[in-house]
């Protein structure tokens, strides 16, 4: 059986993204520079893999700076945190983008919100004791 490790996202500004991030209660786990490879790797999250949690790795590809179009492909990444109306609120006071309030789930009970990252990956916060 295999285990979740990560999912990777390109930034163009590494520093604005980790300082978002942060904002969700993530730090930084480890980092890797490859100069042969013009890019940086940080891998963040709440815990390393090896607690058994999946980590995001923001990848920064040197003098990309102008950004990388996300698809509609994409949906979003989810957290769990103990208190959305709060996560969103330290998200906003932190200069971050709320795209929806928190609020129950359309046709349910779940507590939700959105929240978007300086590279326009949304975020859903959900609520979880």
């Amino acid at each position: 059986m295999g285990t979740f490790l990560h999912t990777m996202l390109r930034t163009k500004n590494l520093d604005a993204s980790l300082s978002f991030y942060k904002l969700l209660g993530m730090h930084e786990l480890r980092r890797r520079d490859v100069p042969e490879g013009k890019y940086t790797l940080v891998f963040i999250g709440f815990a390393s893999n090896a607690d058994g949690q999946a980590e995001v790795e923001l990848t920064y590809n040197w003098g990309q700076d102008d950004g990388y179009e996300v698809g509609t492909g994409f949906g979003h990444l989810a957290v769990g945190v103990p208190d959305v109306a709060a996560a969103v609120e330290k998200v906003r006071s932190g200069g971050g983008k709320v795209t929806r309030e928190a609020g129950p789930l359309k046709f349910g009970t779940s507590i939700i919100a959105f929240v978007e990252d300086p590279d326009g990956y949304k975020i859903e916060l959900i609520q979880k004791a």
